[in-house]
């Protein structure tokens, strides 16, 4: 963050810098041209392509100029409204399209939508390397939105370490018919960060990015 305002700050620097200049050469341009045209032979007068040429030079590096005014006002809108925007979520009830988070305290915490209610509906906890440590049935397979807490353990019974980040993957099927489904992230919003120019927000133990939130509503008052 520190350094993409550093960035910013030094081209609109050198933006006024060259600006300063341009100023400078164009008035002194202007005032030798008009000595020029004073002083000039009748019989022998000043090549206009020639001034003209030079005017049309300045007028293209002055448009440049503004266009980078223009970009470097972007800039800095989105370096400060992307966090600034952000920040606004903090307190709030989220809910984003998101399937990663850490496991803290012994358990991780997920949502699952299904569009339709399921005859089967199956959960794969995977771990950062892609490898599944626990498949087991959901705890429900109606139509809607469930909650379900993984307590950390494989399937093979083994207690996994607090820090690891793990991806719930939701398969669902009435039959041989699949069954829309989603996993979610939903919970109230703690925190805000800029990771590579890209807000996130932190949703219990998942930090989630803003652009996969799908809702957000004041968190109820206890």
């Amino acid at each position: 963050m520190v350094d993409a305002v550093t960035t910013t700050t030094e081209a609109a620097s050198r933006t006024t810098a060259a600006r300063t200049s341009l100023t400078s050469n164009f008035e002194t341009f202007l005032s030798l041209l008009t000595s020029q045209l004073k002083n000039q032979d009748p019989l022998s007068p000043l090549d206009s392509n020639q001034f003209t040429q030079q005017l049309t030079q300045m007028s293209g590096v002055e448009q440049q100029l503004m266009t980078n005014d223009l970009l470097t006002s972007l800039l800095a809108a989105q370096q400060g409204g992307g966090l600034g925007g952000a920040a606004n979520y903090i307190g709030k009830d989220a809910t984003a399209v998101w399937s990663a988070t850490k496991l803290e305290g012994g358990k991780a915490n997920w949502s699952y939508e299904l569009g339709a209610s399921a005859s089967e509906v199956s959960l794969s906890v995977i771990d950062g390397t892609g490898k599944t440590v626990w498949t087991g049935p959901a705890p429900d397979r109606t139509s809607g939105t469930h909650d379900f807490v993984w307590d950390g353990k494989t399937s093979a019974g083994g207690q996994l370490p607090d820090g690891g980040v793990y991806s719930l993957k939701v398969t669902a099927k009435n039959g041989t018919n699949a069954v829309e489904a989603q996993v979610l992230t939903r919970g109230q919003v703690s925190g805000v960060e800029l990771a590579n120019g890209v807000p996130y927000l932190t949703i219990g133990a998942a930090l989630v990015p803003l652009s996969s939130v799908i809702g957000v509503k004041d968190h109820p008052e206890t």
